[in-house]
C-alpha cells in the first residue's frame, strides 16, 4: 500500500478553497477499518462548499465526500464484525458521543456532538478513508459501486418522506426542488403509495423535471410558467397537498409549501438555505400545518434503503449523470453547479 494518495481537500473557507492534494494514507484507529473507496457521490453540499455558499460550520483542512462505498482494506485495533475484502457502505456520522441522550435513543444523527465525514472529519474523495465499524453496512450482492454510493441520499429522502412526513397511500404529495434529494423523495413517496406526486421546479430545471416523470412522479411543474394551485385543485379532493417536501431550501420554497399544503397537512423541510424567510408565517397557524425539519438518518433507515436499492424499488441510475475519476472532480463540481449534471459519482 502506498504511503500517500490524492484527495479532494477543502483547505480554506473561501470561494474556490478546494483542490486536489497529495496526503498521507490514514491508519485505522480503535474499532475502525481502513476502507478502499470504490465510489463516492458528489453532494450538493460539496458544491456549496466549493463556492463557499454553505449554511453550516465546517472545519479545514478536510477531505470532502460523505456518500461512499468500498472494500475493507485493513482492520484497526478492536475492529469486529468485518473482515478484509468485505464490501460495505458507510453512514455519515463519523464521530458521535455514544453516551448522549440522542445516541442512547438511536437518534445519533441528532447528537449535538456529531461530526460528519467530509465536513468535520476526512471524507472519501480519496483512495482510502478510515471508518468506525458502527458506521458500516454490508453491500447487497450485485449492487454496483456507483449505485451503492447513492445509499446516503436515499436515506435522506427516506427519512424526509417516511420518518418525518409519514406519507400514506392515496396522499397528494408535492416535492419542491428536482435535485437528487427531491427526485428521490418523489420515488419514496410513490413507494409509500401516494396517489399523486408532483415535482415542482423552474424553467432552468426542464431536464430534471423530465427525469422526475421517468422515475415516479405523476406530474412535473415549471412554477414559472404553469399554475400549481390550478393543478392541485384537480388532485385528490382539490384542497391542496397532504404533504409538501421542501427539498430546495430557499425561503421562497417554504413560502410556496405553506401556500400549497392543505389545512392540517404537513411540510417536511429537508433542503438547506441560509436566507432569512422574509414572509409571514401566518398560513402555518391559519391552516394548522405541521412544519417538520428532517436531518440525516440512522441505522434502521440505512438497512431499509439498502433493501429498496437491492430490490430495484429505488432506481437511482437515471439520476447519475456522470461517473468519473478523482482527477476530474472540478469539472464534476462545476457541471452540477451549472445544472449540466444532475449527479456525479467519483471513482478514486
Amino acid at each position: 500500500m502506498a504511503s500517500s494518495m490524492p484527495a479532494v481537500v477543502h483547505y480554506a473557507v473561501r470561494t474556490g478553497g478546494v483542490e486536489l492534494r497529495e496526503i498521507p494514507v490514514p491508519a485505522p484507529g480503535e474499532r475502525e477499518v481502513l476502507l478502499r473507496v470504490a465510489a463516492v457521490g458528489v453532494c450538493g453540499s460539496d458544491v456549496h462548499t466549493f463556492h463557499n455558499t454553505q449554511s453550516w460550520p465546517t472545519s479545514v483542512p478536510v477531505v470532502l465526500g460523505h456518500e461512499f462505498c468500498g472494500e475493507v482494506a485493513a482492520l484497526g485495533p478492536g475492529a469486529r464484525g468485518f473482515r478484509e475484502g468485505d464490501w460495505v457502505v458507510s453512514e455519515t456520522a463519523a464521530e458521535i458521543d455514544e453516551d448522549s441522550p440522542q445516541a442512547r435513543s438511536g437518534l445519533y444523527n441528532l447528537d449535538p456532538h456529531r461530526r460528519g465525514f467530509g465536513n468535520a472529519r476526512d471524507g472519501a474523495m480519496a483512495r482510502y478513508v478510515r471508518v468506525p465499524t458502527r458506521c458500516l453496512h454490508r453491500m447487497p450482492a450485485g449492487l454496483a459501486p456507483e449505485v451503492a454510493a447513492y445509499t446516503e441520499p436515499c436515506c435522506v429522502a427516506y427519512n424526509a418522506v417516511v420518518g418525518n412526513a409519514r406519507v400514506r397511500p392515496g396522499d397528494v404529495v408535492v416535492v419542491i426542488g428536482p435535485g437528487p434529494i427531491g427526485l428521490l423523495c418523489a420515488q419514496v413517496a410513490r413507494i409509500c403509495g401516494a396517489g399523486a406526486v408532483v415535482v415542482a421546479g423552474t424553467t432552468r430545471d426542464k431536464g430534471r423535471l423530465r427525469v422526475a416523470l421517468r422515475t415516479g412522479a405523476t406530474h412535473a411543474v415549471d412554477v414559472e410558467t404553469e399554475d400549481m394551485p390550478a393543478l392541485l385543485r384537480t388532485l385528490g379532493d382539490g384542497g391542496g397537498a397532504d404533504v409538501v417536501v421542501d427539498a430546495a431550501g430557499a425561503s421562497r420554497a417554504l413560502e410556496s409549501a405553506l401556500a400549497w399544503v392543505r389545512p392540517a397537512g404537513t411540510v417536511s423541510k429537508v433542503g438547506w438555505g441560509p436566507q432569512p424567510l422574509g414572509f409571514s408565517m401566518d398560513p402555518l397557524v391559519q391552516k394548522n400545518v405541521t412544519l417538520q425539519g428532517s436531518f440525516s438518518h440512522n441505522w434502521p433507515i440505512w438497512e431499509r434503503a439498502l433493501r429498496l436499492l437491492a430490490a430495484g424499488q429505488l432506481d437511482v441510475r437515471p439520476l447519475i449523470s456522470r461517473v468519473a475519476g478523482l482527477e476530474e472532480w472540478r469539472s464534476c463540481f462545476e457541471g452540477m453547479a451549472e445544472g449540466a449534471l444532475l449527479k456525479a459519482v467519483l471513482k478514486p
